[in-house]
């Protein structure tokens, strides 16, 4: 069994594309850095919202750990949770679903793990990808779907990575991602692991909702996504004037968000050839969607490559619990608050969360069928994942990545490229020290970390608990301290509201966690097995166990836990490989750029949260997705995006 360990937040980190700076040098006008603002005096209209769009589309790639894209489109195969206003009350409906969803998902498990103990068969492959991350999956598997021989290698029994699942007596685990819309989305403004299942031709049934519990000092109270919902929940909470500052602030943002919508995930790649797949075919919309814009909506797109600090500012938003809550969202979003996230990156989450028919999805089967979906399609396109096979060392010969060793001394040839999944401090150490370039070297060294996590396993009796029990509760200890205080702000999620199969008959899943927020330093030097391992494990769970006590109520009892798994940041760099069990880069706004996913090793590319677009579910399979179309043909990308329909 794999110990749950995974990101719990922010899912999208503050960048500035590099596809956005290669489209931008078109034009002699452009820039030659997106970290400085645009200004409609300088840069050409087309070049501004090619460059502008490649920023949304980071929120659009982008999730918190916590949140993982949003679309208003639905498809068929979503089930509603029966009983809520708004939603069709289908409850037979869903729970016959959800339970035919598992079974299969189980047969599918076994089906898909052939390779369960280690590699066999040939040893080598077109393209060799190192771990079946979310970010690994879709890379592989679009390549796959492009005709590549493609081998993925999982040093761990479950593919997965941040993402896999894990079951202990009958209890159904998610290790890290909980909240998730746009995955039964399609088309153009469809989520981008939503393009890779269409590509994919696969699907995972999802039950919706609108609405997570709030904690906070001023109280706690249902807040709920949608156009007037929120409006609601601010006078309530915080007064008059708080309404009039979002009601300025939305007014403000909400007409930028249609930049965003403009420009598929799945036609980004990182050569020339975006001047087709980009340019060519949506440049015309691009173009007009700012003009639609206006003076000042464009004097506003120029605020999106900076912080949202700086836009909110601009407005005069001073309200404090608005500000409060801005600085919440932008941390779930990006790990850092509203000075150091992306502008582009809220403004999005700001067209998706308050317009209406805006829902929440969940994957019924948990985390683990948005994994089975990948890797069915990975197989079904011919591409082949071998488990339980870790990659000691990336080799590189006359300065190109020609393969991978394996720990067990064999070598597997890469005929055409390796495309590591690992993050940028680990992918270093995989190379031979002679053979990493300088660059890489300066970009391990000098690239900041976002702290790590403590994690809650539960699996509990729902006997006395709330029968109206939120999946979702987000919980603000002290709004004094900051929000990226360590143990001020915790995540909960109890799956099995929604989908009673990922429990025992009459029980709760429960995942809980610090998101991003727990100092490394304090466990470094710690043995896993001392007894000041096991004090501070204790000590520092604390803050977990006191926010379940206040979502859950007087109902909840610790003793009566049937699992109790805790984790720590140890847990998190051991069974995630995770270097100094990071959740990934922090990048600040207009401080630095994610980098693209080729590298100075020839041959050698990279894929997930240590690249463009950044972190959380949907960025990662956008980084997948467009790894994947940059070893493609520009032939077969352009096939691809008409087959999709985008």
């Amino acid at each position: 069994m794999m110990m749950a360990s995974s990101p719990g937040c922010c899912l999208t980190r503050n960048f500035v594309p590099a596809s956005a700076i290669a489209v931008s040098r078109l034009s002699s006008s452009a820039p030659r850095s997106c970290s400085s603002s645009f200004s409609c005096s300088s840069v050409s209209s087309s070049v501004i919202s090619i460059s502008t769009v490649f920023q949304l589309i980071r929120r659009k790639t982008s999730c918190s750990i916590v949140i993982s894209g949003f679309s208003r489109r639905r498809r068929r195969n979503s089930v509603t949770r029966p009983g809520r206003p708004g939603f069709e009350a289908s409850g037979v409906r869903r729970k016959t679903k959800v339970r035919a969803i598992v079974e299969e998902r189980e047969s599918d498990i076994a089906a898909t793990a052939t390779n369960r103990g280690g590699l066999q068969g040939n040893e080598d492959a077109d393209i060799v990808v190192i771990g079946s991350g979310v970010g690994g999956l879709c890379c592989g598997s679009m390549l796959a779907r492009y005709g590549e021989d493609v081998l993925v290698l999982e040093s761990h029994d479950n593919p997965g990575g941040a993402a896999h699942s894990f079951e202990i007596k009958g209890y159904h685990f998610d290790s890290g991602p909980s909240l998730f819309s746009g995955l039964s989305s399609r088309g153009p403004q469809a989520n981008p692991l939503a393009q890779v299942f269409d590509a994919l031709g696969e699907a995972v049934d999802c039950v919706q909702y609108d609405s997570w519990m709030v904690h906070i000092p001023e109280g706690q109270f249902l807040s709920r996504i949608g156009a007037t919902e929120f409006y609601k929940d601010l006078q309530h909470v915080a007064g008059s004037n708080a309404v009039a500052d979002w009601r300025k602030l939305q007014e403000a943002v909400l007409p930028l968000s249609a930049a965003a919508m403009a420009l598929p995930p799945a036609a980004i790649r990182t050569d020339w050839g975006a001047l087709v797949t980009v340019l060519a075919r949506y440049g015309p919309q691009l173009l007009k969607t700012f003009v639609q814009m206006g003076p000042h909506g464009a004097m506003r797109a120029s605020k999106l490559l900076g912080p949202f600090s700086e836009l909110v500012d601009s407005l005069g938003v001073q309200n404090s619990f608005v500000r409060n809550w801005i600085d919440l969202l932008s941390f779930l979003l990006s790990g850092l608050k509203a000075d150091g996230t992306l502008a582009a990156e809220i403004v999005y989450m700001f067209g998706e969360w308050y317009k209406p028919g805006c829902v929440l999805e969940y994957p019924c089967g948990g985390t683990g069928a948005i994994v089975d979906a990948l890797v069915r399609g990975l197989k079904k396109h011919g591409g082949r994942l071998a488990l339980n096979t870790h990659v000691d060392s990336i080799v590189v010969e006359e300065g190109r990545a020609v393969g991978v060793k394996l720990r067990d001394g064999r070598f597997v040839q890469a005929r055409k490229a390796v495309v590591s999944n690992a993050s940028t401090w680990d992918t270093v150490s995989l190379l031979p020290p002679d053979a990493v370039p300088k660059e890489l070297q300066t970009r391990a060294k000098d690239t900041p970390q976002c702290d790590s996590f403590m994690h809650l396993h539960l699996g509990i009796d729902a006997k006395d608990l709330p029968s109206d029990l939120e999946i979702h509760h987000i919980v603000v200890n002290n709004w004094s301290q900051g929000v990226d205080a360590p143990q001020n702000v915790v995540l909960i999620s109890v799956p099995s509201v929604l989908d009673p199969s990922l429990a025992p008959a009459g029980k709760h899943v429960l995942h809980a966690y610090t998101p991003g927020s727990e100092p490394y330093s304090l466990w470094k030097d710690l043995d896993r097995q001392s007894a000041a391992y096991l004090q501070l494990k204790a000590e520092r769970s604390e803050v977990l166990w006191r926010a379940v006590e206040k979502a859950l109520g007087p109902g909840f009892s610790r003793e009566k836990c049937e699992v109790k798994l805790v984790g720590t940041p140890l847990t998190h760099e051991r069974f995630l490989r995770r270097n100094r069990g990071t959740y990934g880069p922090a990048i600040r706004a207009g401080k630095g750029l994610f980098p693209m996913p080729s590298t100075p090793v020839d041959g050698l590319f990279c894929c997930g949260d240590s690249v463009f677009p950044g972190i959380g579910i949907p960025a990662v399979a956008a980084s997948g997705l467009v790894t994947a179309n940059s070893l493609a043909s520009v032939s077969q990308h352009s096939k691809l995006l008409d087959a999709i329909g985008v």
